[in-house]
């Protein structure tokens, strides 16, 4: 009972076993040449089973074979091999031993497309292609250079007058798509539809159009999706485009295309060429673009699969926040190459721009033209810091470059180009990294720097804060132009590293005058200069005086002497110490000196000398070697120090032929005007003839430019035709272009000398003014060198005098004031009056008369006393109750006046002959001081004797 209730229950076992091992167990070997017909006879090309076959019916009936192969032994024309073949086999016929397929799937399969096709007639479907539905899994297509991973797909053709349908996803570079293709049977026009659609992330790409008799596609082509960038090197956002598409056997066109990339719109057109090379050409007309996005996105590109050319143009494209007009260009990249081809562009500023170039590898080349009225405008607009140049520097330039940009480098082996009028050439390589490197080598016909180079103000933060860029320059000009000076055929050669700028060498010529330099700086919080060495030498020292000029006043006749010069030192910038020695014709100067850069001060030691100090003299502008010199040499020894503020000397020590001098002075120069302080003490004082009747000008405006407050000593003052001064003690003020000499004192002829005199050079014309006095002098030689003259006695004198004037003349012309004279035992050498008053005695008239007459034209009188006053007038001094009180009780004295301009006499000499009734007798002196003219006056004697 039991086994007839499980019968049923075991029954359907049985045959789920039997469908399951029972084919496993059939030799399906016998089958392959059938099993290859059917796949053929599916397909439509030859199919070839080189694997085992293996049928099962559950789940349902199925026929797999391994390792077939489709198509022609050549491959030529397509080439399929697949791991799998299966055919959904018919059950009923299978178990009547019959194979009737109803599905064919090939998996694993790796399908080889020939591409270009021969001919787009190969795409229409055969005759053949009816009643076929197969698929394809997990596969490979190869078309051409792409590879379609993960491709599964079903290809559809129910009856002869169906369109033949295929469907299906792949995977290229690891995105997903999906696509459908619809085929139309071809009409009697022999023309068959074909509708194209490709979806993947997002992006949708159809064509829609026919299969023409002669051979081709024309049709329209729609792209749209939400966002480029997961497409293709491109800036994230939504697109879309439509236009016309056409395709032959050797080309795919699609033209008139509308594109609106993320909102900016645009035409274009694309080009694929199948010979004799797969190509993409791309045209681009576009109102604006994106140059930094576009540029950031293809930084990251992949390598396109075949050769891609984009022709773009852009009305206006942003880059780096700026706006580029008139955009153009042609970009063709092959496998890694890149070659960019009539790329021109107006940048900010109206600067225009022509480029072209290639790749190799990862180096860039590019041949760059480019012009504008304004360097200044283009490079602010980029953010370069150009606001510290003067504004009216940096303008119109234009030129050519070429230019190689590697991973690590940027260098620029050929530049010409003119920049506000220079003309430039050269060049270089900047290289980047943490240090990055800059090496230039220019080579500039006129380089100006005024307005180009910081103020000194601000060139101690920027060493301070040291150099982050290494530098290796070789710079060179036919003139370089600051400041006003002009310096020829200049060239340097400097290096920078780490902090360190190393002056190799440094040459130019500069007022004729060869400069050299060489040295180092090292930068930082403690900057510091090393093996500073500084040569300059010419054949004189012109050019340089006239640079100097406004600054510092230098005789033609001293510039023109040849110049030496050498500078050395180091140290750091707080205690730089120099050391200098050269020479200006026979003038050596050698010195010594420590300077405190950042206070701007300095201190150190000069010393000047000169083998000769009466031709120093005449160099310095002499008119004639100064004879009141003295003979001998000029050695200028002093100690200074100084700064900003002024300059000093502790120590100065002068000899310059007969003169001897030390001293202190200090220059103050922090004040509204220069101020000279300090003491001078000098053993001999010799002083200059003044040329009393001199037209030219004396110079008296060098006293405006500075003010002075001066003890000034000596123990002798010597001047030509003067009587020498000792022990001079005065006091020298000059405030404002006025000049005194205050408390004057001095010895005289053993007497004292007391007074002050002023200088007002600030009133028009100058004002000399003055008071002085003498006591107790002692006259041992002829006071004014006349012939008629004191030559002995004490003298007493004093006085107050004005005059005006630029010139000595002038002075003398216009002298005025008052004083008085007495002289004590002194001797009147030119004339005799006590012979007079002798002659006047005798008994003969005519023999008194003849002897009278000798008398007041020679001889000397011994006076007692000379007493009387003075005063002067435009020049004219007038003598004022002046008395002669001689030996003997011989009286007289001296009236008139003398013009001191003209150098002329008009003066009577008086004396009383006995007795007390008689009339005085007088000797005229008139004419030139030098000869005058003698003229006895005794008629009224001679008329009033012969009364008697």
């Amino acid at each position: 009972m039991r086994k007839r209730l499980l019968l049923p229950l075991l029954v359907p076992v049985a045959l789920l076993a039997a469908a399951w091992f029972g084919p496993r167990l059939f030799d399906w070997e016998a089958q392959r040449g059938r099993v290859a017909a059917i796949a053929t006879a599916r397909l439509g090309r030859p199919v070839t089973v080189e694997g085992p076959l293996r049928v099962t019916l559950l789940p349902q009936p199925m026929l797999e074979a391994d390792d077939v192969r489709v198509g022609d032994d050549d491959g030529a024309e397509l080439g399929v091999s697949a791991r799998v073949l299966r055919l959904q086999l018919g059950l009923a016929p299978l178990l009547t031993g019959r194979l009737e397929p109803r599905d064919l799937v090939l998996v694993g399969a790796v399908i080889r497309l020939p591409w270009p096709p021969e001919t787009l007639a190969a795409l229409r479907p055969p005759p053949w292609l009816t009643g076929f539905d197969a698929r394809i899994e997990d596969s490979r297509v190869e078309v051409g250079g792409a590879v379609l991973e993960g491709v599964s797909a079903r290809l559809a053709a129910p009856g002869p007058l169906d369109a033949v349908r295929t469907e299906g996803s792949f995977t290229w570079r690891g995105a997903p798509a999906r696509f459908e293709a619809v085929l139309g049977r071809p009409g009697f026009d022999g023309v068959a539809t074909l509708d194209v659609a490709v979806a993947a992330q997002g992006a949708n790409v159809s064509a829609r159009g026919a299969l023409v008799a002669e051979g081709g596609f024309e049709g329209r082509i729609e792209a749209s999706g939400s966002d480029l960038a997961v497409l293709m090197a491109a800036p994230p956002g939504p697109f879309r485009a439509t236009g016309r598409v056409n395709v032959t056997g050797e080309v795919a066109a699609a033209d008139d295309l509308a594109i609106d990339l993320a909102g900016v719109t645009g035409r274009g057109a694309a080009t694929f060429r199948f010979r004799p090379e797969p190509r993409l050409d791309i045209a681009l007309a576009l109102a604006r673009v994106d140059l930094d996005a576009w540029v950031a996105a293809l930084r990251g590109a992949q390598t396109p699969p075949l050769p891609v050319g984009l022709d773009l143009s852009a009305e206006a494209a942003a880059f780096r926040g700026q706006t580029i007009r008139r955009l153009r260009g042609g970009v063709f990249r092959e496998n890694d190459r890149i070659t960019l081809t009539d790329i021109s562009a107006q940048l900010p500023g109206e600067t225009e721009i022509e480029a072209s170039g290639a790749t190799a590898g990862n180096r860039l080349e590019l041949a760059l033209r480019f012009t504008g009225p304004s360097l200044r405008a283009a490079a602010a607009a980029f953010g370069l810091p150009v606001e510290r140049f003067d504004p009216s520097r940096l303008r119109a330039f234009d030129g050519r470059a070429r230019l190689v940009l590697e991973p690590t480098q940027l260098s620029v082996p050929e530049l010409s180009t003119t920049l506000d009028g220079a003309r430039i050439s050269g060049a270089g390589v900047f290289r980047f990294g943490a240090r990055p490197a800059l090496g230039l080598g220019l080579t500039i016909d006129r380089l100006v720097l005024d307005g180009l180079l910081p103020p000194p103000a601000d060139w101690a933060p920027l060493i301070a804060g040291g150099i982050e860029v290494d530098a290796n320059l070789r710079l060179a000009a036919e003139s370089v132009v600051w400041g006003g000076v002009t310096a020829g055929r200049a060239a340097i050669d400097a290096v920078m590293e780490r902090g360190r700028i190393g002056l190799r060498r440094a040459s130019a010529q500069i007022g004729g005058v060869d400069v050299t330099m060489a040295g180092s700086l090292a930068t930082g919080t403690a900057p510091r200069i090393g093996d500073l060495v500084l040569e300059a030498s010419g054949a004189n020292a012109a050019g340089v005086a006239t640079i100097a000029a406004p600054y510092l006043a230098v005789p033609a006749a001293l510039a023109a002497q040849p110049l030496r010069l050498r500078v050395t030192g180091g140290g750091p910038t707080e205690a730089l110490a120099l050391a200098a020695e050269g020479e200006l014709g026979e003038l050596r100067f050698d010195g010594q000196t420590a300077l405190n850069l950042p206070q701007q001060r300095f201190g150190g030691n000069l010393t000047l000398r000169h083998p000769g100090a009466p031709r120093l003299a005449v160099l310095f502008g002499a008119r004639e070697r100064p004879a009141w010199l003295g003979e001998g040499s000029f050695s200028l020894i002093a100690t200074l120090a100084g700064g900003r503020s002024g300059v000093s000397a502790d120590s100065l020590e002068l000899v310059a032929g007969a003169l001897r001098a030390r001293g202190q002075l200090a220059l103050a120069l922090d004040g509204a005007r220069p101020r000279l302080t300090g003491q001078l003490t000098a053993e001999r004082l010799p002083l200059p003839d003044l040329a009393l009747r001199d037209n030219d000008p004396l110079g008296f405006g060098v006293l405006g430019a500075v003010d002075a407050d001066l003890t000034v000593a000596a123990a002798e003052v010597v001047a030509p035709d003067l009587p020498a001064l000792g022990d001079l003690a005065a006091k020298l003020k000059l405030e404002a272009g006025r000049l005194a000499l205050e408390d004057i004192r001095a010895r005289l002829g053993g007497g004292a000398l007391e007074g002050s005199v002023t200088l007002d050079v600030a009133a028009v014309p100058p004002v000399l003014a003055g008071s002085l006095g003498l006591t107790g002098a002692t006259l041992t030689s002829p006071l004014f060198g006349l012939p008629i003259d004191l030559t002995s006695g004490q003298i007493d004198a004093q006085g107050r005098f004005t005059a005006s004037g630029h010139a000595p003349a002038a002075l003398l012309g216009s002298l005025s004031g008052e004083g008085r004279l007495a002289v004590v035992n002194g001797v009147l050498a030119g004339i005799a009056l006590r012979d007079v008053v002798n002659a006047a005695g005798g008994d003969d008239p005519t023999q008194a008369e003849a002897s009278m007459r000798a008398a007041l034209v020679g001889g000397a009188t011994a006076m007692e006393r000379l007493e009387g006053g003075w005063r002067a007038a435009a020049g004219v001094v007038t003598l004022d109750g002046m008395r002669i009180a001689g030996e003997g009780g011989v009286s007289g004295g001296i009236e008139g006046s003398m013009d001191l301009r003209r150098g002329t006499l008009d003066l009577r000499f008086l004396v009383q002959p006995p007795p007390a009734e008689a009339p005085a007798v007088a000797l005229r002196v008139s004419g030139p001081a030098e000869t005058p003219r003698r003229q006895p006056e005794l008629a009224d004697w001679a008329r009033w004797r012969a009364t008697r």
